[in-house]
């Protein structure tokens, strides 16, 4: 397996640490597991943003993964440069949550359009 296909393992389990830490944040108590997505949904400040930085990686964590594929199978572009690409991108994506996390919203929404950038790039670099 290459470290781009790791890259895609981790940008599946980004979101669930997302959701951890909205539940901890929040005091979530596994005792009270009847409705969760309720519960994610009364949060407010840091419980709430890190709720919806869940929800913006499983948005992305789909477009990545197909783009990582389309390098593999294209097989136009070198090994070390997808790898290189998904690093970056996995770097991103944890910027991103960190700057949703601390309410840098600007810098959150850049870190956004760099990992944008980079799931382009993998088609580009294939094509």
């Amino acid at each position: 397996m290459t470290v781009a296909l790791w890259c895609i393992l981790i940008a599946i389990i980004l979101p669930y640490v997302c959701v951890g830490v909205a539940k901890v944040i929040g005091g979530y108590r596994l005792s009270d597991n009847h409705d969760p997505r309720d519960f994610l949904d009364s949060l407010e400040g840091l419980g709430r943003r890190a709720n919806s930085a869940q929800l913006n990686s499983f948005e992305v964590t789909p477009a990545f993964a197909a783009a990582v594929i389309v390098a593999h199978l294209a097989g136009n572009a070198e090994l070390v440069t997808v790898n290189v690409l998904a690093v970056l991108f996995i770097t991103s994506r944890l910027l991103y949550i960190i700057c949703y996390l601390a309410d840098w919203a600007m810098l959150r929404s850049l870190m956004w359009f760099v990992g944008m950038g980079l799931i382009i790039s993998f088609f580009v670099v294939s094509a």
